[in-house]
């Protein structure tokens, strides 16, 4: 008899969707101790579970080693070796039905979780007059996936409390004292354009918060960092750390911070999935989608004006764009950011 039941999670990308499965994983983990969890994700993403020595990681090569049909045949035979006894599809796209389709043939059970689809039409609908009722949230949906196989997933008991070990050379690099000063984290981009605060509205938040809060500006890709770069050249109170680090330096010092202020985006579940504030600007997005980070209260959302405008959210991924919405985001007024991080700063137990 097997000592322990082996669960395999897939979920090959996007960066923020696998971060939230990290809360989800712990609680279940915590609450069924003789079970250990295999998840399949691209490279890059099985680095978000490297604070988890619990959680083995199989690399989806699906660029190369396991592409195409053929491809995921051969991924479903490295799944099918180390004998799960749980399979659960947290994707629920093409190439994930495929490999439990073949996981089905070489005798696999599985289970997926589902997304609400028609659901989340319904609330990006361009319709004036709809209802938003939050949806379930997305760390539920994966929660209720993992139930369905009798495991226990409570997130109500979960709290997360996780702060890396910071390197001495990334420390020596950054101009703040974590130890000393209160530091936050601001992410202001997003993968579309459409889920962006302006950059010009951003920067009097960043006055408004100066000078006892300390600034580490996160960003990717050389059009991000040389923005990123002039905005920390043009005040006192901020560092840009994109482009300087990898991305393992990076969750280190994200996992450190006093508060991370990001877009509807992956850097605030990044945050989130070790417990640090995260404070989040809604532009044409919404949390009742159900992409909220985790535990966040609606006290830590800014949204738009939803009587100016009424058929917010205009998509659930922030890729749509319609004529008169395109000034939005100057419906949420800096200020309102500013006091809001300010009143949670201020009552802060110091460490």
């Amino acid at each position: 008899m097997k000592s322990r039941q082996h669960l395999v999670l897939i979920r090959l990308s996007a960066m923020g969707d696998v971060a939230m499965t990290v809360p989800v994983i712990k609680a279940a983990l915590q609450q069924n101790p003789n079970l250990k969890i295999t998840i399949v994700t691209k490279a890059f993403f099985g680095k978000l579970f490297l604070h988890l020595p619990e959680v083995n990681v199989i690399e989806a090569k699906v660029k190369t080693t396991h592409k195409g049909i053929k491809g995921l045949w051969q991924l479903s035979s490295e799944i099918s070796q180390i004998k799960p006894d749980y399979v659960v599809d947290l994707h629920n796209v093409l190439r994930s039905r495929l490999i439990c389709g073949f996981l089905k043939l070489r005798g696999f059970d599985y289970r997926r979780f589902r997304k609400g689809r028609k659901q989340k039409r319904a609330l990006t609908k361009l319709n004036s007059n709809k209802k938003l009722k939050a949806l379930k949230s997305t760390h539920e949906r994966y929660a209720s996936a993992l139930k369905r196989y009798k495991l226990k997933v409570d997130l109500s008991k979960l709290e997360l409390d996780v702060k890396l070990t910071i390197p001495s050379s990334i420390l020596q690099q950054i101009p703040f004292n974590f130890d000393e000063e209160i530091i936050i984290g601001v992410a202001p981009f997003a993968a579309h354009k459409a889920k962006q605060y302006p950059l010009n509205l951003l920067e009097k938040v960043i006055k408004e918060l100066a000078p006892h809060t300390k600034i580490l500006l996160f960003g990717g890709g050389e059009a991000e960092v040389n923005a990123l770069n002039q905005l920390s050249n043009s005040h006192h109170n901020c560092f840009s750390v994109a482009g300087k680090f990898n991305f393992e330096d990076e969750l280190a010092l994200i996992s450190n911070l006093d508060l991370m202020l990001s877009m509807d985006s992956g850097n605030g579940h990044l945050a989130a999935m070790f417990g640090v504030k995260v404070m989040t600007v809604w532009v044409t997005t919404h949390p009742a989608t159900g992409f909220a980070p985790y535990k966040q209260t609606k006290d830590d959302q800014f949204l738009p004006d939803l009587n100016q405008y009424p058929l917010l959210p205009l998509s659930v991924y922030g890729n749509k764009m319609i004529d008169g919405y395109e000034h939005v985001a100057e419906s949420i007024l800096p200020s309102s950011i500013s006091e809001r991080i300010k009143t949670f700063l201020n009552k802060k137990p110091s460490d």
